[in-house]
């Protein structure tokens, strides 16, 4: 079978664009192409760009052509959660009303991007307002889990689209956010790579907030590497301390703590057994693997439970600047507002302390290891149908985001990558969780494990064919 041109590792593209080997075009048309075979199947863009894009994939042909070139990301094709300010391109944040104007200038992160002229396919569904690790939502529909060509499954959210624009074919690289896991659950559940960056690393100026103490920019891809590659391309340009991915090193060279609880608990079948084969294989392979557990999980996810402060935050955000975006909230949205709004300013105060408190202490932890490992997704992406029962969607919801919102509240940097498929056929992810500001020498680590274990074309294979 021949490998669709987006499959290709994104340094192998970035060199046969300069080479001519292949073209702007070439790129953009085959994610057009896979568009109209999947597009409406896998429903993962809220607005498609593709006719534009193709006309800016000509131009920067004739860029290149003529030895331009505006930095590494030039010519590939990306999509951008629909949260993110994009010129030209409406911003809902997965709600039913197009925000207001000033949500589309862009700020650093997009502006960044578009300086080095990629291709931008279109702006990816989110969960509305970001709130929730599912994919659903009741004004534009989920995404579908394009690993199930039969069932509807969730892609993971909150970004619901970044995932399974990637899988299915319409972009190289992917823009998310996560302030509790909202990058790396559907990077887990739909098959790829991706990548929370450090709280504060990257701004998120001009990304709609759910949370301003938690959220993050990130980035999906199909590979570790590949998420390097971008992040190189990105992080001097946005980092107040930045610092290029270093060289991959040996996996004789790492120590990895592995917690024996909590992250663990009540997986779904095949999950943990498929994590645990291959942390076994990279033990194999040289890496030192101690037991090591994060401080204060049960607090942590506790404070979660009750909320943790993005919900206080999100409504303070809503009730002063979109209010009339509150009566038209998605139900399960709605819900964690309405409790917060009973919140009083002390326990919000206390509940910012516990976040820094968790974050000093797992700082300390992790300066005993390379890394943290563990399963980055405990459940299976369940069905729509099986969402639909009273308290099943919060049931679900809490345990999607269990493993990941560990890093959130403890500050830390963390990725998740391919490692095999649970008992039910879908994809299962490691998460690689390391210290703050720690972000390059973690995607190095990556890179190891990686090379080790395989990216996720050699571990899931293709994504099947829906019809």
């Amino acid at each position: 079978m021949t490998t669709a041109p987006l499959q290709q590792p994104l340094r192998a593209l970035h060199r046969a664009l300069r080479d001519g080997s292949v073209s702007a075009v070439d790129l953009a048309d085959s994610a057009m192409q896979a568009y109209r075979s999947r597009g409406e199947h896998d429903h993962a863009y809220k607005t498609w760009n593709g006719d534009a894009a193709l006309a800016f994939a000509r131009a920067t042909d004739a860029l290149l052509q003529q030895g331009g070139d505006a930095g590494a990301l030039m010519g590939l094709p990306v999509s951008i959660k629909d949260i993110y300010a994009v010129p030209a391109l409406p911003t809902f944040a997965g709600s039913s009303r197009r925000l207001p104007a000033e949500w589309e200038t862009p700020g650093p992160v997009v502006s960044t991007l578009l300086n080095q002229l990629p291709v931008v396919m279109g702006k990816s569904h989110t969960v509305e307002f970001a709130f929730g690790g599912l994919g659903t939502n009741a004004h534009h529909g989920a995404p579908r889990n394009p690993w199930d060509p039969v069932d509807h499954r969730t892609p993971g959210g909150s970004s619901s689209g970044a995932g399974v624009s990637l899988a299915s074919g319409t972009a190289g690289l992917a823009f998310g956010t996560d302030t509790a896991g909202s990058v790396r659950v559907p990077a887990s559940m739909t098959g790829v790579a991706g990548l929370k960056t450090t709280v504060g690393r990257w701004s998120t100026a001009q990304i709609v907030p759910l949370s301003t103490t938690l959220d993050t920019p990130g980035l999906l891809a199909r590979r570790v590497d590949d998420l390097a590659f971008a992040f190189d391309a990105l992080d001097s340009g946005l980092s107040p301390a930045p610092g290029a991915v270093p060289a991959t090193p040996d996996l004789a060279d790492l120590t990895f703590g592995v917690p024996e609880h909590f992250f663990w608990d009540d997986c779904s079948p095949g999950i943990a057994e498929a994590v645990a084969q291959a942390i076994k294989q990279l033990e194999a392979a040289g890496a030192r693997i101690v037991t090591l557990e994060l401080p204060k999980t049960d607090d942590a996810f506790t404070l979660f439970q009750q909320g943790g402060v993005a919900a206080a935050e999100l409504a303070a955000f809503l009730h002063t600047s979109l209010p009339d975006a509150i009566e038209a909230l998605d139900p399960n949205v709605a819900a964690r507002i309405a409790a917060a709004d009973g919140m009083p300013g002390w326990e919000y105060v206390r509940r910012r302390q516990v976040i820094d408190d968790l974050s000093r202490a797992a700082a300390e932890r992790l300066g005993q290891v390379d890394a943290i490992l563990t399963p980055t997704v405990a459940i299976t992406p369940p069905t729509l149908e099986s969402l639909e029962p009273e308290g099943a969607y919060p049931k679900a919801n809490m345990k999607a985001l269990r493993n990941t919102v560990m890093a959130n509240f403890m500050g830390l940097c963390a990725l998740t990558l391919p490692v095999g498929r649970d008992a039910a056929n879908m994809p299962v992810g490691l998460q690689v969780m390391a210290g703050p500001w720690q972000d390059a020498r973690l995607l190095a680590i990556g890179q190891a494990i990686e090379k080790q274990l395989g990216n996720s074309l050699d571990i899931l294979g293709q994504v099947p064919d829906p019809r």
